[in-house]
C-alpha cells in the first residue's frame, strides 16, 4: 500500500512538472499565451472599447512590439495600428477584451 501511494505521488509530481513546461514562441512570431488581460493570435471581436491609446501601447509593449505608430480605433471598438516584432514591421489590433491581433 504504502508503495502504492509513493509511486502515485511520483506520478503526480512528473506529470505536472510536464504541464508546466513551456516553450518558448518562434523569434519572428509573438507570444501566443494568453493572460488574465487578453492574449496575442486571438480573433478581434467588436465592442465598446475604453481602452485609451496610452494604454494600448504599453499593452503591445509588454506584449514584445516595439515602435508602435499610427494607432487609431475604428468605428467598431478595434484599435489598429503598425509596430516592430523581431526586427520586422507587423500590422497589430486589440479589442475591447484586450485580446491582440498581429500580421
Amino acid at each position: 500500500m504504502r508503495t502504492s501511494l509513493v509511486l502515485a505521488a511520483l506520478l503526480a509530481l512528473g506529470g505536472a512538472g510536464a504541464a508546466g513546461a513551456q516553450t518558448a514562441p518562434a523569434p519572428d512570431r509573438p507570444a501566443t499565451t494568453g493572460t488574465a488581460h487578453g492574449a496575442v493570435g486571438e480573433q478581434l471581436e467588436p465592442g465598446a472599447n475604453s481602452f485609451t491609446e496610452g494604454q494600448v501601447k504599453e499593452r503591445f509593449s509588454k506584449m514584445g512590439f516595439g515602435e508602435v505608430t499610427d494607432l487609431k480605433k475604428d468605428d467598431q471598438g478595434i484599435w489598429h495600428g503598425k509596430a516592430m516584432h523581431a526586427g520586422k514591421p507587423v500590422s497589430i489590433g486589440m479589442d475591447y477584451k484586450g485580446n491582440v491581433a498581429a500580421q
